[in-house]
């Protein structure tokens, strides 16, 4: 016997206004992280003058990129063909490889202009990133959407709202991924010397995330239109890139304490 999972997206519905746990969710992940970030400029004396303006600019990179990955990496030629469609935002359709790409891009214009070392901001901003993946996923859950393949395993799921099959809760699975993720960033955050060890956190966090992506992507029905045809899924693909910056920030400082011997 399976669970049944036939959960209300729709946390409150007043009138023609709804109120989605997705939503509530994605804003929950949003201010934890800022109380975080924030809670990094306090303990390491550094101004809160410019951190408002993170929060912008991360939003705007997660939205706008995450909303741009999905038109053009799982759906291009729908989207090239009806434009519009790109900015309905509320019809669902958000990639994280691309909201990846926004927040790194608004972050690299966010150090420049207000003068902050750009591996100062990144190092941390991943554990808040990592809780934004777990909420993330959790929403994906609760929207019965990313579904996992069939499965006969005792854990599978039936999502009622899209059929009778049981499948891999791979939404589960990716958010314990991240869960785990987050304490690890956290501990090493804790115990190395962070202003020796530049950019060993972003590293560490993109050899991580990335790597679980990759595996946990042979469990994911494909999503992109056009994948019936590709060896790998569109997520493996777009994961690999990830994981190679990752294992080359890894293993820079080696590089360099070999060149300086």
């Amino acid at each position: 016997m399976f669970m049944v999972w036939n959960f209300d997206p729709i946390l409150i519905s007043f009138l023609k206004f709804n109120i989605h746990w997705y939503g509530v969710l994605f804003a929950s992940a949003i201010f934890i992280g800022f109380q975080i970030m924030k809670r990094f400029y306090i303990n390491e004396r550094v101004s809160l003058e410019s951190l408002d303006a993170l929060l912008i600019y991360c939003v705007v990179g997660i939205v706008v990129g995450a909303r741009l990955g999905h038109c053009i990496f799982y759906d291009p030629q729908y989207y090239f063909t009806n434009i519009l469609r790109i900015f309905a935002i509320w019809e669902g359709g958000l990639a994280s490889h691309g909201g990846g790409i926004g927040v790194a891009a608004a972050v690299f214009f966010y150090a420049k202009k207000y003068k902050v070392k750009l591996f100062w901001i990144v190092d941390r901003l991943t554990i808040p990133t990592a809780l934004f993946g777990f909420f993330v996923r959790i929403a994906n859950f609760l929207n019965s959407e990313i579904l996992g393949k069939p499965s006969n395993e005792p854990w599978a799921i039936v999502f009622k709202r899209i059929d009778d099959i049981p499948r891999h809760p791979v939404q589960l699975y990716e958010s314990l991924a991240y869960c785990f993720v987050l304490i690890l960033l956290s501990v090493l955050y804790r115990f190395i010397r962070m202003k020796e060890q530049s950019g060993i956190l972003l590293g560490v966090f993109l050899c991580a995330i990335f790597s679980a992506r990759f595996l946990l992507e042979f469990f994911k029905e494909k999503q992109a239109v056009y994948e019936s045809e590709l060896i790998l899924t569109t997520g493996q693909m777009l994961s690999i890139p990830f994981l190679l910056v990752g294992i080359f920030l890894l293993i820079l400082p080696k590089v360099k304490r070999g060149i300086k011997m």
